[in-house]
């Protein structure tokens, strides 16, 4: 499928019809593309982030009204995590849209967690420029759709459950390590280690350091069948 297929059909799945497409192609665009003049998705990613985030916390605050922050806070973290992201746009198809150098082309980027979940941000955030907040969130939950509805019996505060499967086997707290950090200044990445004392490690990667320890938490949860 050529790049114009690939996002016309995209643009049927958004339901979203840009005034300016510009601001897709953008949204599309990877950084391995390259070449002078060429605008590629980070700024877009960077804002998509934030708008998502809004967006994501007036839901969950719209469909429990009681709901403490304690409560909201893995609700939010499991619904705008990059897994998340990433899934919701490998759902609409986007990794046939995206905008790729031919290295990334080659070694299957299309289908990469990370790459279609800085698009999808990109996206978000293109439609908030082209139409406003109120299209992007419309936009946003309509992807999401019942994962916003489910979020609150899917998520836990990772950290504390994986504590209490350690201490109910007699094991030490799990430890967690920064393991690396990238991105630049204002939108730093960090991947975090969570580690059993038996040597059970798994790893995640979020905007933010605590995030990032939930979601290896939750990681390492998964892999142990809780």
């Amino acid at each position: 499928m050529s790049d114009t297929a690939a996002q016309a059909a995209l643009l049927r799945r958004l339901g979203h019809d840009f005034a300016r497409p510009a601001l897709l192609t953008e949204a599309l665009t990877h950084p391995s593309l390259g070449g002078a003049g060429t605008a590629d998705n980070q700024r877009l990613e960077f804002l998509g982030d934030r708008v998502l985030g809004l967006a994501m916390a007036e839901a969950l605050l719209e469909a429990d009204p009681t709901a403490s922050e304690g409560q909201l806070a893995p609700r939010f973290n499991a619904l705008v995590r990059r897994e998340t992201c990433a899934a919701v746009a490998a759902e609409i198809g986007l990794g046939e849209a995206l905008r790729l150098g031919r290295s990334e082309r080659l070694s299957g980027g299309r289908r990469k967690a990370a790459l279609l979940a800085d698009a999808m941000e990109a996206v978000i955030a293109a439609v908030y420029l082209d139409a406003g907040f109120a299209a992007a969130r419309s936009l946003v939950l309509r992807l999401w759709g019942d994962r916003v509805a489910g979020v609150a019996e899917d998520a836990r505060d990772a950290k504390s459950a994986l504590q209490e499967w350690a201490q109910a086997r007699g094991m030490a707290p799990p430890d967690y390590v920064e393991i690396a950090r990238a991105g630049p200044a204002h939108a730093p990445r960090f991947t975090v280690a969570a580690r059993l004392a038996d040597g059970r490690t798994a790893e995640a990667t979020a905007g933010a350091k605590r995030a990032a320890e939930q979601a290896a938490a939750a990681a390492l949860l998964a892999e142990l069948g809780v």
